[in-house]
């Protein structure tokens, strides 16, 4: 079975997990898109969330992590890109149920929050939940409605 693509995007406080679990992901055979950013610099998260999200949303890669310092900037960003739903996980129950009940696409992770072995649980829940469906598929296609 052909392993998808994992987009991953980061600010400068993320930029080291990102690095970390892209590398993981990447033995393990994973393809993997990093949009950057590309080292410790200061940068702004809304650029590399809204990128990994227009990516995602492309279906460039089946899967987005986001990572930035407490992991919520770089996911408001992510989700005002239409068909990207990124949801902010601390820990391995949020990363199983984000996937299956709410279908999120992307794992957004607070870098300066939760631990590294923490992250690298949460990245291999959320990789291997199935979304659910049933009852659950009409609420997630709300989530794509414009008000």
């Amino acid at each position: 079975m052909t392993k998808p693509t994992v987009a991953f995007a980061a600010d400068h406080a993320g930029f080291e997990l990102k690095n970390l679990l892209r590398d993981e992901l990447k033995a393990q055979g994973y393809g993997v898109l990093d949009l950057g950013t590309n080292g410790p610099e200061s940068v702004d998260y809304p650029d590399f969330g809204r990128a990994l999200g227009e990516a995602v949303a492309a279906g460039k890669a089946g899967f987005g992590i986001a990572v930035c310092g407490t992991g919520i900037g770089i996911s408001i960003a992510a989700n005002r890109i239409a068909g990207c739903r990124a949801a902010l996980c601390h820990d391995t129950t949020s990363a199983r149920l984000c996937r299956e009940h709410n279908d999120a696409n992307v794992l957004a992770l607070g870098a300066r929050l939760i631990g590294v072995e923490t992250a690298r649980d949460c990245v291999k829940t959320f990789l291997a939940t199935e979304f659910a469906g049933g009852r659950h598929a009409g609420r997630v296609a709300k989530l794509g409605q414009t008000a």
